[in-house]
């Protein structure tokens, strides 16, 4: 019950401090705290943040609120709505800064951190507390809040079905489970002091950074490195995929891009990602669709308009076939990051990341010799399909075999091509 006692505390000066408090922001609260409180529709958590019986259920599992009131001398518990509320704030204080817990909590607390900077006896810090609390844009609420608002606007139906929105918290591997190479590895951490640095970019004018393009085969990794680099930048990503601009139901297609780079701007700071690039070749290399290549030169602008350093937008657009693009397009990017094949060394370290949790005996370096030009996602099949085919004896073992089985089967199916009977 000391434990329960300590963060009942700790809730509910958090609630007092940040009720009271002017100074204290959002993103000030705990992230579980503010994500609890969270108001939809006003994108914030409205003052004053009143402290329940339901709300210890929900966010720690404590049932017994009233039983808890009753052991602290500075808590009643008002049976009128289920409020847990001090009586002596100083007493409250003076009780969890003596907590032998007490300062670990208050310093992973911004709000708690702020109030005890100058109290005696307790050595915290604000900044550092606020450094390791995550912001509010990392969340799906934020990104919720800011698309009931999109959605009230004129053609917000049309953008919203351009654009997939993911949130840090969302990202399912993060660049520690990638293999990239060194200057994937360079081209990350650059952007990584881009944002770091933004102020000191825009005082010396050196604005025209933060437009990348990834090249490669399919399967390298382009959209995972992507998506990767959200959760490192913490930062939300917004997807959009070039072809989807000739669905017929998508309305006016110029005023629709220009709305997707409109919503980044309201999401920033955040990673605009345009797949499929190479769609711009296409229809720019056509003689129909006058719309479209309307369409492309708006994209072209567009591109040419957004900045990381101005706007705290990092545009990454991602292409399978750089061959088809001219000039006009290439030169919209400030640096082209390529995304070959992996060579045997990726591979071997591609092997070991995904049969890291797979239990058996297996020699990852002997797969790598084996899967020459193999692709990252060819490699996670392999698995794949050995998992599958063990499961199908109810085995949850996997052995060398296994995975080499897969292998022949993988090339098995590549060798296979469907020719159209107009071919035959």
């Amino acid at each position: 019950m000391d434990d329960e006692k300590l963060i009942t505390t700790e809730l509910v000066l958090t609630a007092e401090i940040y009720n009271k408090n002017g100074e204290l922001q959002v993103d000030d609260l705990p992230a579980d705290l503010r994500k609890h409180y969270w108001n939809n529709k006003e994108a914030t958590v409205k003052r004053p943040v009143n402290i329940t019986a339901k709300d210890l259920a929900e966010l720690y599992g404590i049932q017994n609120a009233v039983e808890i009131a009753k052991s602290l001398p500075f808590l009643e518990y008002e049976a009128f709505g289920s409020k847990l509320q001090l009586t002596v704030f100083d007493l409250g204080a003076k009780w969890l800064a003596k907590h032998e817990q007490g300062t670990e909590h208050i310093k992973n607390n911004p709000v708690l951190a702020h109030f005890y900077e100058n109290y005696e006896s307790v050595d915290v810090s604000y900044e550092e507390a606020s450094k390791k609390n995550e912001p509010k844009e990392v969340s799906r609420q934020w990104i919720d809040s800011l698309i009931t608002q999109i959605s009230g606007e004129e053609g917000s139906e049309d953008v919203l079905k351009l654009a997939h929105i993911i949130v840090p918290e969302e990202i399912e591997q993060t660049l520690d489970q990638l293999v990239l190479n060194q200057d994937q590895k360079d081209e990350v951490e650059k952007m990584v002091k881009a944002i770091q640095f933004r102020d000191y970019l825009t005082k010396i004018g050196l604005v025209e950074i933060g437009k990348l393009l990834f090249v490669g085969p399919p399967g390298t990794g382009k959209t995972s490195t992507a998506r990767a680099m959200s959760d490192k930048l913490q930062i939300p990503f917004v997807e959009v995929k070039l072809s989807m601009i000739t669905d017929q139901y998508l309305g006016e297609t110029a005023k629709n891009i220009d709305r997707v780079f409109e919503l980044a701007r309201g999401l920033s700071p955040c990673i605009l990602f345009i797949d499929e690039f190479d769609f711009i070749a296409k229809t720019r290399s056509s003689d129909e669709h006058a719309a479209l290549k309307r369409a492309v030169n708006t994209l072209l602008k567009a591109i040419d308009n957004i900045s990381l350093v101005k706007h705290g937008v990092l545009l990454i657009a991602a292409t399978n076939h750089p061959q088809l693009l001219d000039s006009a397009a290439w030169r919209r990017f400030d640096n082209i990051v390529d995304f070959p094949l992996p060579d045997e060394e990726m591979r071997k370290k591609i092997m070991e990341f995904v049969l890291a949790e797979i239990d058996g005996t297996f020699d990852a370096a002997e797969i790598a010799s084996i899967t020459a030009g193999y692709s990252g996602s060819d490699l996670r099949m392999v698995v794949r399909e050995a998992v599958l085919t063990a499961l199908m004896v109810d085995r949850l073992v996997l052995t060398q075999d296994d995975l080499t089985r897969a292998v022949d089967e993988f090339n098995k199916r590549n060798s296979f091509h469907y020719i159209p009977e107009d071919e035959t």
